[in-house]
């Protein structure tokens, strides 16, 4: 990858982050005031005596749950990716295998032209790797106790250099952040509607009774409708979201990553054995998936292609990453052959 290349994937990350954190703001926004202004709506012809919603007490609960679940996403998003993973620090490698490990992380680190990340151990037999953090100054590695067994050394460095890649490109700050705010959207949601189908009480009196058989005010209900349609999409939809931003950063990786090690074969041979491993990664949490060189899920549902592998994996198909990079590969075997 080129250092115009480079820099531009950089700042488009860093673009998209902001975004990111924009968007979620003006989401928990809606929910919040939408639900207000709906309930406003409904309740303001209500006779005297019963409950008027005056006062938007929705919106500013979640305007700042937002806010500062968005500071605590940006601060802390890594350490909490981590300590749901269960990861512990190396900090003293004592076996070789950690040894080797640091070895190459140090390497690829030096190839890339970035800071030392700090290296975490998932205590996991299942072969995966993610990379986490706000950026290269503060980004953090981790890779399962399965992985340092199945991979050779040269397929080991493949793994660090395309988490390298990720790190570099500030995609850990991009896919940290959804991690953290993906999860918030879905608690919310949760939150919202156990209260809906609690009765959705008000201070002293219930929202949906009306006063004297009169009607609902009609664009009280077109708006509480839109706000539980949001509440029913909103998790979905961010979820979705999250898949395809990883799907994109994956083969750019992969790429990159075979760049920085000069072997795309290596990275062929790792990501192969990764996938044939018998049992998905369980120490990794669901909400982190995306962050992983190889999609933690069941294998067949990470391998199905078309809209329900689109729809529901979060990272492209194994061998279509491989087929690429063995294309890699023939380029450059090809090239060298020419000199």
């Amino acid at each position: 990858m080129s250092d115009r290349n480079l820099f531009a994937q950089q700042e488009a990350n860093k673009r998209k982050s902001a975004w990111l954190v924009a968007g979620f703001l003006l989401f928990f926004a809606w929910v919040g005031f939408g639900g207000d202004l709906g309930f406003y709506l409904y309740t303001k012809d209500l006779p005297p005596g019963r409950y008027h919603h005056d006062i938007p007490f929705i919106g500013l609960i979640a305007c700042t749950i937002a806010a500062l679940t968005s500071r605590y996403a940006w601060k802390n998003g890594a350490k909490r990716v981590l300590d749901a993973a269960g990861a512990q620090e190396l900090v003293t490698p004592a076996t070789p295998e950690l040894k080797q490990l640091d070895n190459v992380v140090e390497e690829m680190a030096i190839a890339a032209g970035l800071p030392k990340p700090k290296i975490w151990i998932v205590p996991d037999q299942d072969p995966n790797a993610f990379a986490t953090g706000h950026d290269p100054l503060t980004a953090h590695l981790a890779v399962t106790e399965g992985l340092l067994k199945v991979l050779n050394r040269d397929e080991l460095q493949a793994v660090v250099a395309h988490e390298m890649s990720h790190i570099r490109n500030y995609d850990i700050r991009l896919m940290t952040l959804l991690a953290a705010l993906v999860g918030s959207i879905a608690l919310m949601s949760e939150v919202l509607g156990r209260f809906l189908r609690g009765g959705g009480r008000l201070g002293g009196g219930g929202r949906s009774r009306g006063g004297g058989g009169k009607k609902g005010n009609p664009a009280a209900l077109i708006v509480l409708v839109l706000w539980i349609i949001t509440l029913i999409l909103a998790p979905i939809v961010s979820k979705l979201l999250t898949m395809g931003v990883s799907r994109k950063r994956e083969f750019l990786a992969d790429a990159s990553g075979a760049q920085l090690n000069r072997n795309p074969m290596a990275l062929a041979s790792a990501l192969e054995k990764i996938a044939a491993a018998p049992d998905a990664t369980k120490g990794i949490a669901k909400g982190a998936g995306h962050m992983c060189i190889v999609d933690p899920a069941e294998a067949g549902l990470a391998e199905r292609e078309g809209f329900v592998g689109n729809l529901l994996a979060s990272h492209p198909p194994i061998r279509l990453r491989v087929a690429r990079l063995h294309g890699m590969g023939y380029l450059a075997a090809k090239h060298a052959g020419d000199q």
